[in-house]
Formats: structure tokens, C-alpha cells, sequence
């Protein structure tokens, strides 16, 4: 098998399941198809490319902020954020 019939087997996420397996992908824990398949979306979708951009610096960000340093109206709008980018 060629490389390029082996990547034309490998699954097409949509942008809805790279979503739903956006924290497996931050935690390397997707299989290797599955990490491939989102490697392959996210060098095509410039949309998912930078939500998981973004992703990757609130972690960074918050990592370095210890959580009872935030005020609970910023908890709040964190926590209201993520849930909503989850189902949009």
C-alpha cells in the first residue's frame, strides 16, 4: 500500500468530532488513527486549527494562575465560555 492510499484510509473527522475529542488530543491520548485524522482536519480547517491555538494558551495561561487567584465573575465567565464552545 502506497502512503497515499494509507491516508486516504485514515478517518475524516468533521470539525463536531474534533471538538468532542479535543481534550484526548490535548492529552495525547487519542490512538495513533485518531490522532492522524485530527492532524490531517486541523492542517485543513483553519477554524479548529485556531480554536485548539487558543485552547493551548488558556491552559498555558491558567497554569501559570492559581485557580483561587481568580475571582469568582471570572471563574464564572471561564467556565461559561468553555461549556458554550463545546456545543457551538
Amino acid at each position: 500500500m502506497t502512503r497515499f492510499e494509507a491516508v486516504t484510509k485514515v478517518k475524516r473527522f468533521s470539525c463536531e468530532d474534533l471538538a468532542e475529542l479535543t481534550p484526548l488530543y490535548l492529552d495525547d491520548a487519542l490512538d495513533l488513527p485518531s490522532r492522524e485524522a485530527a492532524d490531517h482536519h486541523l492542517a485543513v480547517c483553519e477554524t479548529c486549527a485556531t480554536h485548539l491555538t487558543q485552547l493551548r494558551t488558556t491552559i498555558t495561561v491558567l497554569s501559570t494562575h492559581p485557580a483561587a487567584s481568580l475571582s469568582e465573575s471570572t471563574r464564572a465567565r471561564l467556565l461559561a465560555a468553555f461549556r458554550a464552545s463545546r456545543h457551538s
